[in-house]
């Protein structure tokens, strides 16, 4: 059997694929590789992060989107507890809601950072204890 490599992508639907681009590029600095236009509207879009390891892809899906308020389905790694800090710092300057940094499964966790459709994205260390 063939290995597997990683995601290719991670997709999340949407309610407004323009304001989701400029929240993921303000707040953690993503930057678009693709736009998906149909019938001159904007539909999808896919984005990568600043080390360019981070895929994620948003579609235009107002239902489902509203299903996923509140759920936590990524989780954005981190190298270290001090990057996780500097993180928190960012967010707090930005104005952006958080739960903090606390204490998760394995290594540590910024909780509580929501979406413009309410999906919480979490950033996690793979190592290291909460501060």
């Amino acid at each position: 059997m063939a290995a597997l490599q990683g995601f290719h992508h991670v997709k999340l639907p949407v309610t407004d694929v323009e304001r989701t681009r400029d929240w993921y590029a303000r707040v953690l600095s993503f930057t678009v590789e693709l736009e998906f236009v149909e019938d001159g509207v904007l539909m999808g879009v896919a984005m990568r992060d600043a080390s360019g390891t981070v895929p994620l892809a948003f579609r235009c899906d107002p239902d489902r989107a509203k299903a996923m308020a509140g759920f936590d389905p990524i989780a954005i790694g981190v190298p270290s507890v001090p990057d996780l800090e500097e993180w928190r710092a960012h967010l707090t300057s930005l104005g952006e809601a958080h739960g903090g940094i606390v204490t998760g499964h394995v290594g540590s966790v910024l909780v509580g950072l929501h979406d413009p459709d309410g999906i919480e994205v979490r950033l996690y260390t793979l190592s290291g204890g909460a501060s």
